[in-house]
């Protein structure tokens, strides 16, 4: 049993008494089907059961069967009240139990964090870029969805592997290494101003735009395809250097998220060892030889198609790499899980590779997952990289710690003298924003990205939880100014009961999070917590209070504070002490 699974233990005695009551009650034998529900209102209860499994065997309506449960069940260890409300039994946590319990637990930086993966390896590949362009606001949304499942996964007790594997191969990187190469005159980075990624998306464009013009310009790429894979070496040392400047733009972005990886895999390592696995499948009768002399599986009996898995001249497609890919991944790391977060224009892809790997016999393909999401846009539209049109990340950083730092001016909350605290306060404030918003949409949603609202210090907003995560360290901080007596006989009131209660919560909430793949739930939490900390703060004096009173308000705070900071860190977000 896990230190902070607070309803756990309560759902079991609550089963082991509603036993022994049905049994002496009604004749009734177990095993019996417990139907444990979260009342809508807190003033209803903290958490109910539903009496209707028992009615049948015992021929006795689902209230009244509530009302002898109620009164056999009272004196559990942890419950106030239990309470018969029609068919349900409603149970009340005593805040004694609850204060006792979370005040001190909650300030420690594993509280609600779960056993369930101890000794398990995770393998989490996200970002996954084409060395082609920099990063945007779409690579914005996997990146911050791999940090946060990532997160989430540790606080499961997960062994977590961050991978990303970066395409830096195909024929979308010869197109800008031909613009450059023919309209670049010898630009660099330090000769342009400009980020490696910009430098060499900005020919990405380029290619686009002179292509539409000059059509010779496709043979051309294509034929510098075929040079790279015949490591011609002039191609060969023109793609290292683009690359080189590439990968180390988005490595500044990277830095800037906070996102890390463990080990990084690059398609022009491992796409050739795909073809080799095909082979071997060949020779062990499960593939087809096509008329061309292509090599393909049939997976119409699953509802799939037939899939080429080498051309007919032998070269590889998109998912002979993948498969070469995911094997060596394997090889690397014998992993028990591996999520592959990639957008939901992939989820064809991933059906198909899971498919044609456990055919080949790999029985760790089932231990495989794609994470899908759906797409982001801006309110002018979406995004497209060839155009020049598409959202570059970093620009969209730079725009919200413009505005956060407009906003934070305007509040004058920095002194004459701490004005080079302000430039530091706007970048994690204006990164609290758009993470919040990519992460509190459900990641399977499509969704539209508005920086304005994102920003907001007030509603579901980042700004706003690491507003009161501030507002509780301001209150901390003028407490050591004060009395502060024991809270030792405190009386909880109803309101703080409730906010003990959410800080229970939190453990079978990242579990949740976690079993959905998803860190929205988390995002709401976070959210009603601190709405519903803000109004017990207007409501409840804390340092003009008594002094029990004023430690017991404040250890609630405090606690608070914690989950809050906790939660914000799952979601990569940075908690403030001043805004």
């Amino acid at each position: 049993m896990d230190r902070d699974d607070l309803f756990g233990p309560l759902r079991e005695a609550i089963e082991a008494g509603a036993a022994q009551a049905l049994g002496s009650l009604y004749g009734l034998e177990g095993p019996f089907h417990y139907k444990f529900e979260t009342p809508p209102d807190p003033a209803m209860g903290h958490l109910a059961l539903a009496c209707f499994p028992f009615a049948k065997a015992a021929k006795t309506g689902p209230p009244i069967i509530a009302q002898a449960l109620a009164q056999a069940l009272g004196s559990i260890n942890g419950l106030a009240e239990a309470r018969a409300v029609g068919p349900y039994l409603n149970f009340f946590l005593s805040p004694r139990y609850l204060a006792d319990r979370l005040l001190t637990s909650a300030l420690m930086p594993d509280f609600g964090n779960s056993s369930q993966g101890k000794g398990q390896r995770l393998l989490l590949e996200y970002s996954s870029p084409n060395t082609n362009k920099p990063l945007h606001l779409g690579h914005g949304r996997n990146n911050l969805l791999g940090m946060a499942l990532a997160n989430l996964s540790e606080t499961q007790g997960f062994e977590v592997i961050k991978v990303n594997l970066v395409n830096d191969r195909g024929i979308h990187i010869c197109k800008s290494m031909l613009a450059y190469q023919t309209f670049g005159q010898s630009e660099t980075p330090e000769s342009s101003g400009l980020k490696g990624d910009k430098l060499v998306g900005k020919y990405y464009v380029e290619y686009d735009k002179r292509s539409k013009l000059d059509p010779r310009l496709e043979d051309q790429a294509a034929q510098m395809l075929r040079d790279w894979e015949a490591e011609v070496p002039e191609v060969r040392s023109l793609w290292r250097t683009m690359n080189d400047w590439v990968l180390a733009g988005f490595q500044e972005t990277y830095d800037r998220l906070g996102c890390q990886f463990d080990q990084l895999y690059f398609e022009s390592e491992t796409y050739q060892s795909g073809r080799e696995i095909v082979l071997k499948a060949q020779a062990e009768g499960r593939v087809e030889v096509e008329d061309n002399g292509a090599l393909s599986i049939d997976l119409t009996d699953i509802g799939l198609d037939k899939k080429i898995l080498l051309r007919g001249d032998g070269t590889s497609m998109y998912i002979t790499q993948d498969l070469g890919t995911t094997v060596k991944k394997y090889a690397d790391f014998y992993f028990d899980h591996h999520f592959f977060v990639v957008g939901n224009e992939q989820d064809y892809h991933f059906k198909v590779l899971f498919e044609v790997l456990k055919r080949f016999g790999y029985d760790w393909a089932a231990r495989l997952e794609h994470l899908s999401y759906g797409m982001i846009t801006l309110p002018e539209g979406k995004m497209k990289s060839r155009e020049g049109t598409v959202v570059d990340l970093d620009d969209l950083l730079d725009e919200m710690k413009a505005l956060a730092q407009t906003e934070i001016e305007s509040r004058e909350i920095f002194g004459p003298k701490e004005q080079d605290l302000i430039g530091a306060t706007a970048e994690w404030v204006g990164q609290g924003a758009v993470k919040y918003f990519i992460l509190k949409s459900g990641a399977a949603r499509e969704m539209q990205f508005n920086p304005k609202e994102s920003l907001s210090f007030d509603g579901q907003t980042g700004p706003y939880l690491q507003y009161t995560h501030a507002r509780i360290s301001s209150l901390a901080k003028r407490a050591q100014e004060v009395e502060l007596g024991s809270k030792e006989g405190y009386a909880w009131s109803g309101q703080e009961t409730e906010l003990l209660v959410q800080l229970g919560r939190f453990y079978e909430l990242l579990q949740f999070c976690f079993s959905e793949r998803n860190p929205a739930p988390l995002c709401t939490y976070l959210y009603e917590l601190a709405r519903n900390y803000n109004k017990y703060y207007y409501d409840q004096p804390v340092l003009k209070a008594e002094p029990n009173e004023r430690r017991a308000r404040l250890d609630l705070g405090l606690a608070v504070q914690a989950v809050l900071a906790k939660g914000l860190k799952i979601l990569g977000i940075e908690p403030l002490k001043r805004m």
